[in-house]
Protein backbone atom coordinates (compact mmCIF):
# COMPACT_ATOMS: atom_id res chain seq x y z
CA UNK A 1 0.00 0.00 0.00
CA UNK A 2 0.84 3.60 -0.43
CA UNK A 3 2.42 5.02 2.89
CA UNK A 4 0.17 8.33 2.46
CA UNK A 5 -2.12 8.58 5.63
CA UNK A 6 -5.66 7.41 4.19
CA UNK A 7 -8.55 10.23 5.13
CA UNK A 8 -11.10 7.35 5.96
CA UNK A 9 -10.71 4.01 7.44
CA UNK A 10 -13.57 1.88 6.89
CA UNK A 11 -12.97 -0.95 9.54
CA UNK A 12 -15.72 -3.80 9.36
CA UNK A 13 -16.13 -6.66 11.39
CA UNK A 14 -16.77 -10.00 9.78
CA UNK A 15 -17.94 -14.05 10.51
CA UNK A 16 -19.16 -16.14 8.16
CA UNK A 17 -20.23 -13.36 5.64
CA UNK A 18 -18.15 -14.83 2.48
CA UNK A 19 -21.41 -14.44 0.42
CA UNK A 20 -21.31 -10.90 1.01
CA UNK A 21 -17.98 -9.09 1.70
CA UNK A 22 -16.92 -8.97 -2.37
CA UNK A 23 -20.82 -6.89 -2.51
CA UNK A 24 -19.76 -4.95 0.69
CA UNK A 25 -16.74 -3.81 -1.06
CA UNK A 26 -18.59 -3.33 -4.56
CA UNK A 27 -20.48 -1.08 -2.55
CA UNK A 28 -18.19 0.43 -0.87
CA UNK A 29 -15.50 1.71 -3.69
CA UNK A 30 -19.39 2.94 -5.48
CA UNK A 31 -19.90 5.44 -2.32
CA UNK A 32 -16.86 6.69 -1.93
CA UNK A 33 -15.95 7.45 -5.78
CA UNK A 34 -17.47 10.81 -5.52
CA UNK A 35 -15.83 11.71 -2.47
CA UNK A 36 -12.19 13.19 -2.23
CA UNK A 37 -9.76 11.68 -0.61
CA UNK A 38 -7.95 8.85 0.14
CA UNK A 39 -9.37 5.52 1.78
CA UNK A 40 -8.88 2.06 2.92
CA UNK A 41 -11.16 -0.67 4.15
CA UNK A 42 -9.95 -3.04 6.96
CA UNK A 43 -12.05 -5.93 7.42
CA UNK A 44 -11.03 -8.58 10.69
CA UNK A 45 -12.61 -12.09 10.71
CA UNK A 46 -13.67 -12.87 13.54
CA UNK A 47 -12.19 -16.84 13.20
CA UNK A 48 -14.82 -17.08 10.25
CA UNK A 49 -15.30 -21.46 9.77
CA UNK A 50 -16.86 -20.87 5.82
CA UNK A 51 -15.06 -19.39 2.78
CA UNK A 52 -14.61 -15.95 3.96
CA UNK A 53 -10.92 -15.81 4.78
CA UNK A 54 -10.74 -16.81 1.53
CA UNK A 55 -13.15 -14.20 0.28
CA UNK A 56 -11.43 -11.84 1.65
CA UNK A 57 -7.06 -12.26 0.93
CA UNK A 58 -9.12 -12.72 -3.03
CA UNK A 59 -10.06 -8.72 -2.48
CA UNK A 60 -6.78 -8.11 -0.63
CA UNK A 61 -4.73 -8.95 -3.91
CA UNK A 62 -7.48 -7.29 -6.27
CA UNK A 63 -7.38 -4.53 -4.18
CA UNK A 64 -3.95 -2.16 -2.88
CA UNK A 65 -6.21 -0.09 -0.04
CA UNK A 66 -8.13 -3.33 1.14
CA UNK A 67 -6.47 -4.60 4.00
CA UNK A 68 -7.75 -7.79 5.79
CA UNK A 69 -6.73 -9.76 9.01
CA UNK A 70 -7.71 -12.83 10.57
CA UNK A 71 -8.54 -14.50 14.37
CA UNK A 72 -7.49 -18.03 15.04
CA UNK A 73 -10.78 -18.36 16.69
CA UNK A 74 -13.69 -16.14 17.22
CA UNK A 75 -13.48 -13.46 19.49
CA UNK A 76 -16.43 -11.64 19.54
CA UNK A 77 -17.22 -8.29 18.18
CA UNK A 78 -15.84 -6.07 20.37
CA UNK A 79 -12.30 -7.44 20.10
CA UNK A 80 -12.63 -7.11 16.26
CA UNK A 81 -13.76 -3.90 16.87
CA UNK A 82 -10.87 -2.80 18.91
CA UNK A 83 -8.20 -4.36 16.33
CA UNK A 84 -9.80 -2.47 13.84
CA UNK A 85 -9.20 0.71 15.31
CA UNK A 86 -5.65 0.19 16.59
CA UNK A 87 -4.58 -0.75 12.69
CA UNK A 88 -7.04 1.57 10.77
CA UNK A 89 -4.33 5.19 9.91
CA UNK A 90 -7.30 6.98 8.72
CA UNK A 91 -8.20 10.54 10.37
CA UNK A 92 -11.41 9.11 10.62
CA UNK A 93 -12.77 5.63 10.80
CA UNK A 94 -16.08 4.34 9.87
CA UNK A 95 -17.23 1.01 11.25
CA UNK A 96 -19.88 -0.82 9.45
CA UNK A 97 -21.79 -4.30 9.55
CA UNK A 98 -20.85 -7.13 6.64
CA UNK A 99 -24.07 -7.87 6.16
CA UNK A 100 -25.01 -4.95 3.86
CA UNK A 101 -27.76 -3.97 5.66
CA UNK A 102 -25.90 -0.87 6.20
CA UNK A 103 -25.04 1.95 3.55
CA UNK A 104 -21.71 2.71 3.06
CA UNK A 105 -23.10 6.00 1.33
CA UNK A 106 -24.07 7.55 4.37
CA UNK A 107 -20.71 8.32 5.23
CA UNK A 108 -20.93 11.47 3.36
CA UNK A 109 -23.80 13.32 5.66
CA UNK A 110 -22.64 11.26 8.24
CA UNK A 111 -19.39 13.58 7.94
CA UNK A 112 -20.67 16.19 7.33
CA UNK A 113 -22.62 16.13 10.58
CA UNK A 114 -19.63 15.77 12.31
CA UNK A 115 -18.14 18.92 11.04
CA UNK A 116 -21.07 21.03 11.49
CA UNK A 117 -22.01 19.80 14.92
CA UNK A 118 -18.65 19.64 16.23
CA UNK A 119 -18.83 16.15 17.83
CA UNK A 120 -16.70 13.69 17.88
CA UNK A 121 -18.27 10.56 17.46
CA UNK A 122 -21.96 9.93 15.12
CA UNK A 123 -24.00 7.07 15.42
CA UNK A 124 -26.12 5.91 13.14
CA UNK A 125 -29.58 5.89 13.85
CA UNK A 126 -31.71 3.09 11.59
CA UNK A 127 -35.09 5.00 12.00
CA UNK A 128 -36.96 2.35 9.43
CA UNK A 129 -35.63 -0.66 10.30
CA UNK A 130 -35.54 -3.75 8.25
CA UNK A 131 -35.36 -6.82 11.04
CA UNK A 132 -37.82 -9.08 12.43
CA UNK A 133 -40.51 -7.88 15.34
CA UNK A 134 -38.79 -9.49 17.75
CA UNK A 135 -35.43 -7.45 17.20
CA UNK A 136 -37.11 -4.54 16.70
CA UNK A 137 -38.80 -5.49 20.52
CA UNK A 138 -35.84 -6.16 21.99
CA UNK A 139 -33.96 -3.42 20.40
CA UNK A 140 -36.43 -0.81 21.35
CA UNK A 141 -36.34 -2.06 25.15
CA UNK A 142 -32.76 -2.08 25.03
CA UNK A 143 -32.59 1.28 24.26
CA UNK A 144 -35.04 2.58 27.02
CA UNK A 145 -34.15 0.71 29.72
CA UNK A 146 -30.51 0.76 29.54
CA UNK A 147 -29.73 4.71 28.07
CA UNK A 148 -32.67 6.42 29.51
CA UNK A 149 -33.52 4.41 32.67
CA UNK A 150 -30.06 3.17 33.94
CA UNK A 151 -28.01 6.22 32.56
CA UNK A 152 -30.14 8.71 31.92
CA UNK A 153 -28.84 9.14 27.59
CA UNK A 154 -31.27 9.68 25.19
CA UNK A 155 -29.91 7.83 22.58
CA UNK A 156 -32.18 6.20 19.78
CA UNK A 157 -30.02 3.20 18.28
CA UNK A 158 -26.95 2.50 20.70
CA UNK A 159 -26.40 -0.56 18.81
CA UNK A 160 -26.11 0.67 15.45
CA UNK A 161 -22.88 -0.69 13.81
CA UNK A 162 -23.16 2.27 11.10
CA UNK A 163 -20.64 4.85 13.34
CA UNK A 164 -18.18 7.58 12.18
CA UNK A 165 -15.21 8.38 14.69
CA UNK A 166 -12.82 10.74 15.24
CA UNK A 167 -9.35 8.18 14.67
CA UNK A 168 -7.98 9.19 18.26
CA UNK A 169 -11.41 8.51 20.11
CA UNK A 170 -12.06 5.26 18.25
CA UNK A 171 -8.63 3.89 19.52
CA UNK A 172 -9.13 5.07 23.25
CA UNK A 173 -12.84 3.14 23.91
CA UNK A 174 -11.97 0.09 25.96
CA UNK A 175 -14.19 -2.19 24.11
CA UNK A 176 -14.65 -6.06 25.48
CA UNK A 177 -16.61 -8.75 25.76
CA UNK A 178 -20.35 -7.49 24.94
CA UNK A 179 -19.14 -3.61 25.10
CA UNK A 180 -20.01 -2.79 21.97
CA UNK A 181 -23.22 -2.10 22.09
CA UNK A 182 -22.60 0.26 24.72
CA UNK A 183 -20.21 2.62 22.18
CA UNK A 184 -22.25 5.42 22.83
CA UNK A 185 -22.41 5.53 26.56
CA UNK A 186 -19.25 4.81 26.96
CA UNK A 187 -17.75 7.31 25.07
CA UNK A 188 -19.97 9.97 26.29
CA UNK A 189 -18.93 9.14 29.91
CA UNK A 190 -15.22 9.75 28.94
CA UNK A 191 -16.16 12.99 27.60
CA UNK A 192 -16.28 12.80 23.68
CA UNK A 193 -19.27 14.38 22.30
CA UNK A 194 -21.89 11.99 20.56
CA UNK A 195 -24.60 12.79 18.07
CA UNK A 196 -26.73 10.50 15.74
CA UNK A 197 -27.87 10.90 12.53
CA UNK A 198 -30.48 8.95 10.92
CA UNK A 199 -29.57 6.51 8.19
CA UNK A 200 -30.38 4.22 5.55
CA UNK A 201 -31.15 0.69 6.83
CA UNK A 202 -31.60 -3.12 4.61
CA UNK A 203 -32.89 -6.12 4.60
CA UNK A 204 -30.28 -8.65 4.79
CA UNK A 205 -29.57 -10.28 1.40
CA UNK A 206 -27.14 -12.78 2.06
CA UNK A 207 -26.39 -15.16 4.97
CA UNK A 208 -28.64 -15.21 8.49
CA UNK A 209 -28.06 -12.88 11.52
CA UNK A 210 -26.00 -13.62 14.31
CA UNK A 211 -28.10 -12.18 17.01
CA UNK A 212 -30.38 -14.37 19.29
CA UNK A 213 -31.99 -13.17 21.91
CA UNK A 214 -30.05 -15.10 24.39
CA UNK A 215 -27.65 -12.54 24.38
CA UNK A 216 -29.94 -10.60 26.29
CA UNK A 217 -28.98 -12.83 29.47
CA UNK A 218 -25.46 -13.39 28.36
CA UNK A 219 -24.50 -10.20 27.95
CA UNK A 220 -26.23 -9.00 31.46
CA UNK A 221 -22.92 -9.06 32.97
CA UNK A 222 -21.28 -6.90 30.43
CA UNK A 223 -24.26 -4.41 31.25
CA UNK A 224 -23.56 -4.79 35.09
CA UNK A 225 -19.85 -4.29 34.44
CA UNK A 226 -20.76 -1.33 32.85
CA UNK A 227 -23.18 0.23 35.17
CA UNK A 228 -20.03 0.15 37.87
CA UNK A 229 -17.78 1.52 35.82
CA UNK A 230 -19.24 4.47 34.85
CA UNK A 231 -21.21 5.40 38.00
CA UNK A 232 -18.79 4.42 40.49
CA UNK A 233 -15.46 3.47 38.99
CA UNK A 234 -13.35 6.13 40.77
CA UNK A 235 -15.71 5.70 44.12
CA UNK A 236 -16.44 2.44 44.54
CA UNK A 237 -17.22 3.35 48.47
CA UNK A 238 -20.33 4.83 47.62
CA UNK A 239 -21.64 2.14 45.81
CA UNK A 240 -20.35 -0.57 48.33
CA UNK A 241 -21.55 1.79 51.22
CA UNK A 242 -24.76 2.37 50.16
CA UNK A 243 -25.99 -0.83 50.20
CA UNK A 244 -23.58 -1.67 53.22
CA UNK A 245 -25.50 0.83 55.22
CA UNK A 246 -28.71 -0.03 53.99
CA UNK A 247 -28.00 -3.32 54.80
CA UNK A 248 -26.60 -2.69 58.52
CA UNK A 249 -30.16 0.11 58.75
CA UNK A 250 -32.48 -3.06 58.71
CA UNK A 251 -30.37 -4.95 60.98
CA UNK A 252 -30.30 -2.53 63.50
CA UNK A 253 -33.50 -1.44 63.38
CA UNK A 254 -34.88 -5.47 64.25
CA UNK A 255 -32.36 -5.35 67.13
CA UNK A 256 -33.91 -2.44 68.08
CA UNK A 257 -36.95 -3.76 68.44
CA UNK A 258 -36.03 -6.95 69.93
CA UNK A 259 -33.90 -4.60 72.80
CA UNK A 260 -37.12 -2.83 73.57
CA UNK A 261 -39.25 -6.85 73.85
CA UNK A 262 -36.12 -7.71 76.31
CA UNK A 263 -36.61 -4.79 78.24
CA UNK A 264 -40.21 -5.38 78.72
CA UNK A 265 -39.48 -9.41 80.14
CA UNK A 266 -40.60 -10.78 76.73
CA UNK A 267 -37.91 -13.79 75.81
CA UNK A 268 -35.89 -12.97 72.41
CA UNK A 269 -33.29 -15.56 72.54
CA UNK A 270 -35.10 -17.87 69.92
CA UNK A 271 -36.68 -15.46 67.87
CA UNK A 272 -34.96 -15.86 64.02
CA UNK A 273 -35.26 -12.06 63.82
CA UNK A 274 -32.33 -11.96 66.03
CA UNK A 275 -30.04 -14.01 64.15
CA UNK A 276 -31.28 -12.31 60.72
CA UNK A 277 -30.46 -8.70 62.74
CA UNK A 278 -27.39 -9.57 63.80
CA UNK A 279 -26.80 -11.04 60.16
CA UNK A 280 -27.31 -8.19 58.64
CA UNK A 281 -25.33 -6.35 60.63
CA UNK A 282 -22.41 -8.65 59.78
CA UNK A 283 -22.88 -8.19 56.38
CA UNK A 284 -23.42 -4.81 56.05
CA UNK A 285 -20.24 -4.20 57.73
CA UNK A 286 -18.62 -6.27 55.33
CA UNK A 287 -19.79 -4.93 52.34
CA UNK A 288 -19.15 -1.13 53.78
CA UNK A 289 -15.48 -2.60 54.53
CA UNK A 290 -15.37 -4.08 51.18
CA UNK A 291 -15.88 -0.53 49.43
CA UNK A 292 -13.50 1.20 51.56
CA UNK A 293 -10.74 -1.74 50.29
CA UNK A 294 -11.62 -0.72 47.05
CA UNK A 295 -11.61 2.61 47.24
CA UNK A 296 -8.06 2.65 48.86
CA UNK A 297 -6.64 1.12 46.05
CA UNK A 298 -8.03 2.92 43.34
CA UNK A 299 -6.91 6.01 45.03
CA UNK A 300 -3.70 4.73 45.37
CA UNK A 301 -3.39 3.72 41.47
CA UNK A 302 -4.43 6.86 40.34
CA UNK A 303 -1.89 8.36 42.29
CA UNK A 304 0.77 6.32 40.67
CA UNK A 305 -0.77 7.24 37.34
CA UNK A 306 -2.35 10.15 36.97
CA UNK A 307 -4.26 11.74 33.76
CA UNK A 308 -6.25 14.17 32.75
CA UNK A 309 -8.89 13.64 30.41
CA UNK A 310 -7.71 17.62 28.71
CA UNK A 311 -9.81 18.54 25.35
CA UNK A 312 -6.97 21.22 25.06
CA UNK A 313 -3.54 22.24 25.79
CA UNK A 314 -1.72 25.51 24.88
CA UNK A 315 1.81 23.70 25.45
CA UNK A 316 2.98 20.29 26.02
CA UNK A 317 3.22 19.11 29.62
CA UNK A 318 6.22 19.65 32.12
CA UNK A 319 8.08 16.79 32.61
CA UNK A 320 7.76 15.30 36.06
CA UNK A 321 10.67 15.22 38.94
Amino acid sequence: MHNETPRFSIVIPVRNEGESVTAVAAAIESALAPMSGRHEVVFIDDGSTDDTLAQLKRLAREHRHVRVYSFRRNLGKSLALECGFRLARGEFILTMDGDLQDDPGDLQQMYEYLATHDVDVVSGWRRTRRDTRLKLALSRAFNRIVGRLLFRANFQDMNSGLKLYRAEVARELPLYGGMHRFIPLIATQAGYRVTECPVTHGERKYGASKYSPAKIFTEMPDLLTLFFLIKYTTRPLHFFGRIGSVLIGIGLACLVYLTALWMQSIPIGTRPLLMFGILLVVIGGQTVFTGLLADLIVNVNQERRRTFPLRYASAPPEPGP
